[in-house]
């Protein structure tokens, strides 16, 4: 998880060699191995170094190739000996243990700016081309790599570490009205595209963007398919390619000494980890494999590490569980050192931080299960349609036969719609009545409410996985992989999702719904005789309780009581209009209403966090 950073002055004016060293250094928390920086007159790029792969020992950035190109970057490549091999077919003279930097310098130089679509992996780069005077930048497919970017006239800064960009003097601390109504709204900001801050912005997923004399040009490299279609006349060749795309997709990731997986005692962590432990076997360089447990022993009821313990036990791998209860309301949250990038709308995120300080103490890589269960969302409809419209109708009237004689009585599914039909569902959102009216009328949040609580829409729409193609647009994955990135753990360790390997995700999008989605069949017949019998079967076990609303019920709110509130607040809240989280209230109710909180604490922070950098821009 290296951090990056560069400057270039499209005018030909020359970089401060100490301002861009000072953010180098303010990088050294995620990267400890060595800062360095490059600068060339009106070009500068900075880098400090997190080796995370075996090939990384060998690797110096900022990396040159050809004395034209210059490139700094966080990435790891999968599918290494394709590319190689590609490569070489196009020219290049490539070594097999090449860095991964040093294969992404060699693809552009082969291919130019579509070079994108030849990689595979999680990326975030920029390339300085001295012979075009133009800069290239890429994010890879799922926004794994996060890539921040800030353009200010003829000056363009970038750095994959948000407070970082912060540092430069051009960059202003003005607030983005936009997505401080999609905060206080939904708890995170739904376009990918900008950041809290006015002049800072994300470039999306999979993006790349060119800055030259010409100005900024941004490209939207990948769709996910819509058109892959996989029908086996054998059952067990489902089972048979799902392993061995998983098995690839687990080796590409476990090129290191030690890997921590964060085991949540369900289906999808179970099989990375079960995974993790033979390819390791296979392999010449064995690695040391242990898990990670988040429990809760006294504030819900929660079995996940009796689970998770089974399957270590069961693997030979060596668990550590982490209590989570102990996690106060808004705890360490006044912490200088930590200095949130952008608002938090979890007021217990401590304890997971603590887990990441605990896991880094051990390795520098981990493996989550996330993505099995959006990309496995089971819908039936779709698909019978689908067969329908082809003029498959034994095979339809064959598949729904089975799912009819499978499928358990949705009692669950018909009091909810019962609720929600009554309007008396406490966990269905509602539009806010403490947003000020001059500001929910002046970022138009009553249509950005109605926007927002439905899935993203776009003119693409998948045949038999709707559902699941619509969820990978979705901003939350840009959250979740953003907060559990270096720049706001502020620990040097990079989690890594083998379920999210593109060449899974083109292969589950390619499947009939039906039986392999149904209550994960693929998955779990793929990991039979490979885990704990009980692990295998368990069914989707969400948790029993809501720890933020149990912290509430225990502790109380005393502490919001006890708040100093930052002015800046009032443009955005009607202080008056504020309920605070009781014990009585629902998930979605304390979760709504402690959002202004967080916004306040935020904003206080984040002003300590600019007077900080700020000084440490001037020592420079």
């Amino acid at each position: 998880m290296s951090g990056i950073v560069g400057i270039f002055h499209r005018n030909g004016a020359p970089i401060e060699r100490a301002l861009l060293q000072s953010q180098v250094d303010s990088l050294a928390y995620r990267g400890p191995d060595s800062q360095t920086c490059w600068l060339e007159s009106s070009i500068g790029l900075g880098h400090a170094m997190l080796q995370t792969t075996h090939e990384a020992r060998a690797e110096n950035q900022p990396a040159s190739l050809d004395g034209r190109f210059w490139m700094v970057a966080d990435a790891r490549i999968d599918c290494r000996e394709d590319l190689t091999a590609e490569l070489r077919r196009s020219g290049r003279e490539v070594g097999a243990n090449a860095p991964d930097s040093e294969l992404i310098l060699h693809a552009y130089a082969a291919w130019g700016t579509p070079c994108v679509e030849h990689l595979r992996g999680d990326f975030s780069f920029a390339i300085w081309d001295a012979a075009k005077r133009e800069l290239f930048c890429a994010r890879d497919h799922f926004g794994i790599k996060p890539f921040y970017f800030a353009q200010l006239g003829d000056v363009f800064i970038f750095s994959n570490t948000l407070n970082c960009i912060r540092m430069h003097p051009l960059v202003s601390g003005e607030l983005n009205d936009a997505a401080i109504g999609d905060f206080l709204l939904f708890g995170l900001n739904y376009d990918n595209a900008t950041t809290t801050f006015r002049d800072i912005q994300r470039l999306p997923p999979a993006h790349s963007l060119t800055f030259s004399a010409n100005g900024v040009k941004i490209r939207h490299y990948w769709t996910p398919p819509t058109d892959g279609r996989i029908r086996y006349s054998k059952p067990e060749e489902y089972i048979e390619n799902f392993q061995s795309l998983l098995q690839a997709a687990v080796a590409d990731r476990l090129r290191t000494e030690c890997v921590g997986i964060l085991l949540s005692g369900g289906l999808d962590s179970s099989s990375v980890a079960a995974v993790a432990k033979e390819v390791s076997a296979k392999n010449d360089r064995k690695t040391d494999i242990r898990g990670y447990t988040h429990v809760y022993e006294s504030l819900i009821s929660h079995n996940d590490g009796e689970y998770a313990s089974e399957t270590a036990k069961f693997l030979g791998v060596p668990i550590r569980l982490i209590p989570m209860d102990h996690v106060q309301l808004f705890e360490r949250w006044d912490d200088p050192e930590l200095g949130w990038p952008e608002p938090i709308s979890n007021p217990l995120v401590a304890g997971v931080l603590d887990s990441y300080r605990i896991a880094s103490t051990d390795c520098r890589v981990l493996l989550s299960g996330e993505g099995g269960d959006d990309l496995m969302n089971f819908q039936m409809w779709p698909y019978v349609e689908d067969l329908r419209r082809n003029g498959e109708w034994q095979r339809l009237l064959t598949e729904m036969a089975n799912y009819i004689w499978v499928r358990p009585f949705p009692w669950r599914g018909i009091r909810a719609r019962a609720l929600r039909l009554a309007g008396k569902d406490p966990d269905l959102p509602t539009f806010p009545n403490w947003l000020t009216a001059e500001f929910s009328r002046r970022a138009n949040l009553g249509a950005r409410w109605k926007e927002g609580c439905e899935l993203p829409k776009s003119g693409i729409r998948h045949p038999i996985h709707p559902k699941g193609y619509a969820s990978l647009a979705l901003p939350q994955w840009t959250l979740m992989f953003e907060q559990e990135n270096a720049g706001v753990t502020h620990c040097p360790v990079e989690t890594r999702y083998p379920l999210l390997d593109l060449r899974i995700v083109n292969y589950l999008l390619a499947l009939p719904m039906f039986p392999w989605f149904f209550q994960k069949m693929l998955l779990r017949e793929a990991m039979e005789g490979r885990l704990p019998e009980r692990v295998r079967m368990r069914p989707k076990t969400p948790l029993q309780g809501d720890p933020l609303c149990d912290q509430v019920r225990r502790t109380g709110i005393e502490r919001l009581n006890q708040m100093r509130w930052n002015p800046d607040v009032d443009r955005y809240i009607n202080r008056s209009a504020l309920i605070q989280p009781h014990g009585k209230m629902s998930s979605e109710q304390v979760s709504s209403n402690i959002r202004p909180y967080c916004l306040n604490i935020w904003l206080q922070s984040a002003r300590r966090v600019r007077y900080k950098i700020r000084a440490e821009a001037g020592n420079g």
